[in-house]
């Protein structure tokens, strides 16, 4: 039980490595770059300020990937698909992620060599790439991690007892949430970052936000079937939860 402690305590770090880095590349690196500007490729441009922001973003790829390795040896216990399949998740949201800080790479080369492009070549091939960026970000942080982080990853919690079941709840509000969010940006109904995504994506926050904090903190819960039937009984079984 004490590996799955300290597996549980890894997990719980990395989710919040993954709010840190996040927070960094974006608020604190992108931001203050102005590489969303359309001048930003014609201009002196803060080139050091984007790659610290790719930088810490690829943390963001490592910590993501790291949470799902982290608690596979557990969830596989109930369930090696469903386990697998947030590994999965993970991995096509990193995926996603990489796209976007390849385009922003390309923003800075531009800037640094841009040929024969005039100054208007320039900032549409700029604000293209800004644009993919965008998308790579509403495709994985958005509708990716509202089926994964939020319905799989909730539904495995629930399942396992492995959280509060309260907290689990959470996520299985705040994936479907964030997932619908993503399809009316995607479909022009709202805005990226608007007051109504930001709304429905505020539920998936706090399930990852309070998950990293209580793993990092507690761990799992000590009194959860599937740790008892670690060694004992074997993988945990619904009749097992469905007594407590």
């Amino acid at each position: 039980m004490e590996r799955d402690q300290r597996l549980a305590r890894l997990a719980g770090w990395l989710f919040i490595g993954t709010f840190v880095t996040a927070i960094v590349a974006r608020f604190f690196a992108f931001e203050p770059s102005g590489v969303w500007d359309a001048g930003y490729v014609t201009g002196e441009g803060a080139d050091s300020q984007v790659a610290l922001g790719v930088f810490f973003e690829f943390f963001v790829i490592v910590t993501n990937i790291g949470t799902a390795i982290a608690l596979f040896p557990v969830l596989k216990r109930y369930s090696e698909v469903g386990a697998l399949g947030y590994i999965g998740a993970r991995i096509v949201e990193s995926a996603f992620i990489a796209v976007g800080l390849l385009a922003l790479l390309s923003v800075v080369l531009l800037r640094q060599e841009p040929g024969d492009l005039g100054a208007g070549a320039l900032e549409s091939a700029a604000r293209s790439l800004v644009v993919l960026y965008e998308r790579a970000f509403l495709m994985g942080p958005g509708f990716v991690v509202g089926l994964g982080n939020g319905l799989l990853l909730g539904w495995l919690m629930y399942r396992t007892g492995l959280v509060p079941r309260w907290m689990a709840l959470i996520a299985l509000i705040g994936g479907p949430l964030a997932f619908a969010s993503g399809v009316l940006v995607l479909f022009d109904v709202t805005e990226p970052a608007s007051s109504v995504q930001v709304l429905m994506t505020v539920p998936e926050i706090v399930w990852e936000a309070s998950f990293g904090i209580y793993l990092a903190w507690k761990g799992f819960r000590r009194d959860a079937p599937i740790l008892a039937g670690n060694a004992a009984r074997g993988p945990v079984t619904v009749p097992d939860l469905a007594e407590r």
